[in-house]
């Protein structure tokens, strides 16, 4: 199942999931239209292991705003509340299915590390 997000569920919906797979669309979109039936196959297929969200950017333009969303359609992948994939345009079946394997594979612990050592450059250049 698909779930529209809005500012007021999104944080909640980040927070309960292990796994949050973000479509950020709008209905003027070609692209995004051609996206939809290819993300809903996959919330379909996908239903135990990862939420499935739409954002509307015309509707919610403070979440697209914060995310930084210039382009739509963008996916963005959370895990364990943390983005581990954000890109735009729209990707065939077995791409996002492919994107979904590595997802639920990644080893957190060590992306954790990763973030806090780039953390620790930023600092450093500062």
């Amino acid at each position: 199942m698909v779930v529209e997000a809005t500012k007021d569920n999104f944080a909640d919906i980040i927070d309960s999931n292990d796994i949050v797979v973000v479509d950020f669309w709008a209905p003027w979109c070609g692209p995004c239209r051609s996206f939809a039936p290819i993300f809903e196959a996959a919330a379909e297929s996908h239903k135990d292991g990862a939420a499935f969200v739409k954002v509307n950017t015309e509707q919610e333009q403070e979440l697209a705003a914060h995310f930084q969303i210039r382009s739509i359609p963008t996916l963005m992948v959370f895990r364990n509340q943390i983005v581990v994939f954000a890109q735009p345009g729209v990707l065939p079946e077995s791409a996002l299915a492919k994107l979904l394997e590595e997802v639920e594979a990644l080893d957190m612990d060590e992306v954790r590390r990763e973030i806090a050592q780039q953390e620790r450059c930023g600092q450093a250049l500062a």
